[in-house]
């Protein structure tokens, strides 16, 4: 009897590596973002930004959509006639074309805030306008 145990038990264990190996070979996917664009897109620009801790941005709007996501901290986001919200790490954003943004500060006084924005162009735009 002892002799069939010890072949079961490691059939078991090499069958539950198999599932564990497969399980972890998983893809998975969570939406971050998903807004229409009313333009026809004809390039890409991607950027790493840092915004240093405590930093406010002044107002500004962009000639293009951005979308992009946080990479690390806390951004203090609200978009002219919407609710200031924070954006955390690992979260999607968007920025409209020609709308003014209020705040998209870091909401640090002591980390910076790391985030990729992706500028989509119709043409040669500016990435940026800050307003006064």
């Amino acid at each position: 009897m002892g002799n069939l145990i010890k072949p079961f038990i490691i059939i078991v264990l090499i069958l539950n590596s198999v599932v564990m190996m497969a399980q972890q070979k998983t893809i998975s996917r969570r939406e971050l973002l998903k807004t229409a664009i009313d333009q026809k897109i004809n390039s890409t620009e991607i950027q790493e930004i840092t915004i240093p801790a405590g930093v406010q941005v002044p107002a500004h709007l962009h000639p293009c959509p951005v979308v992009g996501i946080i990479k690390s901290g806390e951004a203090v986001f609200q978009i002219e006639g919407q609710q200031k919200v924070i954006l955390h790490e690992g979260e999607a954003f968007y920025e409209p074309k020609n709308v003014k943004i209020l705040h998209f500060d870091n909401a640090s006084a002591k980390k910076p805030l790391v985030f990729t924005a992706i500028y989509l162009k119709e043409g040669d735009e500016e990435n940026i306008k800050l307003l006064k």
